[in-house]
């Protein structure tokens, strides 16, 4: 019977590259990473607002990818990385996730290999957050009143 051909990780695939100097992207990944191709923030704030009124259940785990990543080879690999796990982008440097508590494990463990793997400045935050914290969450800079499109207003009768 022939033996199953191992699929290398993520970060055994960035260890390689990074041994070979990072050269060009490989030609089957699309690219992905193109900020002019990151939506609107309307259509940004509604996909948050649909992982918000998803029900939840303890098997999953709601979290935030925050990285300040110097290499621009780095960065687009570790973003391709991100959307193909299924995280969202929020913003340039931010994206959300609602996934199974393996696969935020398995981002974090790859993630951390990923920066342990070369020599570095870079910062990755993994943080966990309750469905009430992203709830409470505000948007500054921006005319967009996020209590109206989550329907917090109360309303007082008289």
């Amino acid at each position: 019977m022939p033996r199953k051909k191992k699929t290398p990780t993520f970060a055994e695939k960035m260890l390689k590259r990074y041994s070979a100097g990072l050269s060009e992207q490989t030609p089957d990944i699309k690219r992905v990473v193109n900020l002019d191709d990151l939506p609107a923030l309307d259509i940004r704030i509604a996909e948050v607002l649909n992982i918000v009124k998803r029900k939840h259940d303890k098997s999953r785990m709601l979290f935030f990818v925050m990285y300040d990543i110097e290499s621009n080879k780095v960065r687009n690999q570790v973003v391709k990385y991100l959307i193909r796990k299924g995280c969202f982008r929020v913003q340039k440097s931010i994206f959300l996730a609602d996934l199974e508590h393996a696969a935020y494990q398995g981002i974090k463990d790859d993630l951390a290999e990923v920066q342990a793997c070369y020599e570095n400045e870079d910062s990755i935050l993994v943080v966990p957050i309750s469905t009430d914290y992203l709830q409470a969450m505000r948007i500054i800079g921006k005319n967009i009143n996020l209590d109206l499109v989550l329907k917090n207003k109360n309303t007082l009768f008289f």
